[in-house]
């Protein structure tokens, strides 16, 4: 038996996580400036998955570029710095997800955490013109927003002009399969 049939005898009795791992080093070991991966999250526990993250933001920080095909979207987002869409065999969205995220959306959606006056709140938010729509969610205000960056600090600023006790203020991620399923909206039929 060569050392080949060995060591793919030995890898037979691996996990799933431990044979990612392992055909992960084996392609490193030649330090490759290119890393193409097809799902590499596949079968995997969380805690490979998490551990695998890791080693794909260590291997980004090294200065590798690495490209990912991948049907796990929300791991995606968390993984890349850019990612293109290909539907029906053509690209039809690249960049960074924020930036695609923002050039779909009509709207953001604000979530505002407060203390108390959530009522008084609310009814000020209505008030204004940019916002379309407020909704109660436990301690948080949800609102749809469709200003500038620059309105969206205004509008901070108005509600802390009136002293109200916002905890957090910030505007809510876009979901990489809401992303991908506005996009390839009617691309292919």
């Amino acid at each position: 038996m060569n050392l080949s049939h060995k060591i793919d005898a030995d890898v037979d009795h691996l996990s799933r996580g431990m044979k990612q791992r392992l055909g992960l080093a084996r392609c490193l070991v030649h330090d490759p400036e290119v890393l193409i991966l097809d799902e590499p999250a596949s079968g995997l526990d969380p805690r490979a998955r998490i551990e695998l993250r890791d080693i794909l933001k260590e291997l980004r920080n090294m200065g590798k570029t690495i490209i990912i095909s991948s049907h796990i979207l929300p791991e995606l987002a968390e993984m890349c710095d850019q990612i293109g869409i290909i539907e029906a065999g053509e690209m039809v969205a690249i960049g960074r997800v924020d930036e695609i995220y923002s050039r779909m959306k009509e709207q953001r959606v604000l979530k505002i955490r407060l203390l108390d006056r959530k009522e008084e709140a609310m009814r000020v938010l209505k008030e204004n013109p940019l916002i379309s729509f407020v909704e109660e969610e436990q301690y948080w205000l949800t609102a749809g927003f469709t200003g500038t960056d620059e309105e969206q600090r205004l509008l901070l600023q108005y509600l802390m002009d009136r002293s109200f006790p916002i905890v957090a203020f910030n505007e809510a991620e876009g979901n990489l399969e809401e992303i991908f399923l506005e996009i390839t909206k009617g691309v292919g039929t």
